[in-house]
């Protein structure tokens, strides 16, 4: 199926939305915050079918990593999720950048339909 890469500083949330998805047959790799994340896409020379990414994380934050990928990456998708309301905001300020922000707390069907969607209504 796809290659995805999890960002997210929770280590629970990280992976079970991990599990989540590989069991819906996705290769997925995870990181633990935004600067981890940015050096595996860097790795990757983008090769990832999908980010998902936590906006609030220590380090760097979701949004600084999207925009740096992006930056190096334009054709990148990325998806993120918060649970605070003022990080949606700043979130819907790069469209163009970013396909969706999905709302913590989520669940697993949740999560694995808004991935299912990304990779393919944004193809």
């Amino acid at each position: 199926m796809a290659k995805l890469l999890i960002v997210e500083d929770d280590e629970s949330v990280r992976t079970l939305a991990a599990r989540a998805l590989e069991r819906d047959g996705h290769s997925v790799a995870i990181a633990a915050d935004g600067a981890q994340g940015l050096a595996l896409i860097q790795q990757a020379r983008g090769g990832y079918d999908l980010v998902v990414s936590d906006i609030r994380m220590p380090e760097m934050d979701g949004i600084e990593m999207a925009t740096a990928a992006a930056k190096l990456f334009p054709a990148m998708k990325i998806m993120l999720m918060t649970g605070y309301a003022d990080q949606r905001e700043r979130a819907e300020e790069l469209n163009g950048i970013i396909l969706d922000v999905v709302q913590k707390p989520f669940t697993l069907a949740e999560i694995r339909a808004r991935v299912g969607r990304a990779l393919t209504c944004f193809a």
